[in-house]
């Protein structure tokens, strides 16, 4: 067996927001850069320190508004991951590149991604970890607004992980657990919500589950929180998994 620790965050571009009055108040930096937005990325690469496997949504690719920064190759480096990969779903010219970022101390050993259905610009980030049977895969997703377009993207997920074995998906899904097309995926995958309760927006005061950690059944869950870690205007979202895969090792 092999202990992971997983982490899902919708960083919110860096913007540094602890309360309704900074979500207005900050929200031009969605479009404009901000020298204060080091401070943010940096405290947040703390905080990822202690996590094995990362999937952040709402990063920047390297757009005006992060000062060219690929914000998840900055979040690697600062917090000493040695694998990351980035995925552009949205181009607004030179200005934005809104993106999917996964951090992980494990060599994948494929990472695959594809835009995910309805109005461009939201995609899925697959990484493989082993190889065959004995791999483990792993998502990273954040959904669209809207239930209707969300079940097309959880069904076209769900044709992506039929007969796997090993499955984690996480993300921002935009939706709560009980949401219909949230019960249809788990039904028709088999995965499982090991903490349907565990609200993450806004962070502030959490009042909805928007953040997801979804396992498979043959995966053990030896944790799962939403952590008091207000940064963005989601919490981060965390679990302690023991995969049964004994091919995975750790860089060095």
């Amino acid at each position: 067996m092999t202990t992971l620790r997983l982490l899902s965050f919708n960083i919110q571009v860096g913007i540094h927001t602890r309360s309704l009055e900074d979500f207005l108040r900050n929200s031009w930096q969605h479009l404009w850069p901000c020298d204060r937005r080091f401070a943010t990325l940096q405290r947040i690469a703390e905080f990822l320190r202690g996590f094995d496997i990362v999937g952040l949504q709402e990063v920047d690719g390297g757009g005006a508004r992060s000062h060219y920064v690929i914000q998840t190759e900055y979040l690697a480096r600062q917090a000493d991951f040695p694998f990351w990969h980035n995925q552009v779903n949205r181009r607004l010219g030179q200005l934005a590149l809104h993106s999917n970022g996964l951090l992980s101390r494990l060599p994948p050993s494929s990472v695959y991604t594809t835009p995910l259905p309805g109005i461009p610009g939201r995609g899925a980030l697959m990484a493989r970890f082993g190889d065959g049977d004995a791999s483990l895969l792993v998502i990273v997703l954040h959904l669209a607004l809207g239930n209707r377009v969300r079940a097309r993207q959880l069904d076209f997920i769900a044709e992506h992980i039929r007969g796997l074995s090993h499955v984690v998906v996480m993300g921002d899904l935009n939706c709560g657990s009980r949401a219909p097309e949230l019960r249809r995926f788990l039904s028709r995958t088999g995965l499982r919500d090991p903490q349907p309760r565990a609200p993450t927006f806004p962070s502030w005061k959490p009042r909805r589950k928007l953040d997801h950690i979804l396992v498979s059944p043959g995966i053990q869950v030896n944790w799962f929180r939403a952590f008091d870690f207000i940064c963005s205007d989601h919490l981060p979202i965390g679990a302690e998994v023991k995969v049964p895969i004994h091919t995975l090792a750790m860089a060095a």
